[in-house]
């Protein structure tokens, strides 16, 4: 019996490459006759006409499953979206740029197949990104290190492949941040990397602005772990330790030196660094509430305007019903 593969692929702005990463995806399956494919394309709100390149290759291969958002939600929910349309033994992550090494699928289904892990990651030795995004990628992978208790030698990347039980419990989270790397590692334990080469960019350009960086770096900050707060309430305790400090040797300084002139540029200084201080934690506070507080609005992770060759009763939430424009 053959087991079947789900390749969910975000797409933006990607019409000129998104047909081609489908054509090597069918090359490359076809080199194991035991395993059978379906794609689950999600059109991300894209600005160009993407979605008519996925209609069209919907209507020709009825194991391409089209989703079409009502508004872009970025990388992650669209993930997710393709999530609950996922009905394959395996889920594959994989960008729309040709960038991921498709042709190296088979080394990274390996662990899996051998039964010893759950989910396998593309790790790059070297990225083919900007100084600017690979100090992006360093800083996240040290919070995620840091709150998530990631492994240091494990590294995350836009191409993985998982078991279909890790997906049922991704697309159990309902809240409108996801943040699929926590979301992996909540579910198992089983997580390995597959040394692999990155394909230099041909087509196309990123669209992970410094906005949209910021945006997942936060998810990863505040998601799945309250160490910020208690970061915070350490910070608040040193500052007041400080404070105390400062106000013994003045104290002292004062008595042992009577004559010293009271100093208004050290009371600005130590007023302003408090002062931040405070600001600060209070951000990061409203941060958790503001997140809390959309999060009982039941706002959507994503909204489907269009869904083509779906089961109908494939998703189990309302919100993402095939056809449906909440």
């Amino acid at each position: 019996m053959q087991q079947v593969i789900s390749f969910i692929i975000p797409c933006y702005a990607s019409e000129g490459s998104v047909a081609l990463v489908m054509d090597e995806i069918r090359s490359v399956v076809a080199q194991r006759p035991e395993y059978d494919y379906e794609i689950v394309a999600v059109n991300d709100f894209s600005p160009d006409h993407v979605m008519d390149v996925l209609r069209e290759q919907a209507a020709r291969d009825s194991r391409v499953k089209a989703i079409d958002l009502a508004k872009n939600g970025g990388r992650h929910n669209a993930l997710i979206c393709g999530c609950h349309y996922a009905t394959g033994d395996f889920v594959v992550f994989i960008d729309d740029d040709l960038q991921c090494p498709t042709d190296q699928l088979w080394n990274l289904m390996a662990p899996l197949e051998s039964g010893n892990y759950d989910v396998s990651i593309a790790k790059y030795p070297k990225k083919k990104q900007s100084a600017f995004k690979n100090f992006g990628s360093r800083l996240n992978d040290a919070v995620a290190n840091w709150l998530l208790g990631k492994d240091k030698e494990l590294k995350f990347s836009n191409f993985s492949v998982m078991r279909r039980f890790v997906k049922d419990e991704v697309i159990r989270y309902t809240n409108p941040y996801p943040y699929l790397s926590g979301l992996m590692l909540r579910a198992t334990g089983r997580v390995t990397n597959v040394v692999m080469e990155e394909r230099v960019r041909t087509i196309g350009v990123g669209h992970y602005n410094f906005k949209k960086s910021f945006g997942l770096w936060m998810n990863s900050f505040t998601a799945f772990s309250v160490k910020p707060l208690r970061l915070s309430t350490g910070c608040g305790f040193l500052s007041a330790l400080l404070g105390i400090l400062m106000a013994l040797y003045t104290i002292i300084h004062k008595l042992m030196v009577p004559h010293v002139a009271a100093g208004w540029s050290s009371m600005m200084a130590v007023m302003l660094f408090l002062g931040g201080m405070i600001l600060f934690v209070l951000g990061l506070i409203g941060e958790y509430i503001g997140r809390i507080y959309i999060s009982l609005n039941n706002s959507p992770q994503f909204v489907v305007r269009e869904a083509l060759n779906v089961d109908q009763a494939a998703p189990e939430d309302k919100r993402v019903c095939p056809g449906t424009t909440d």
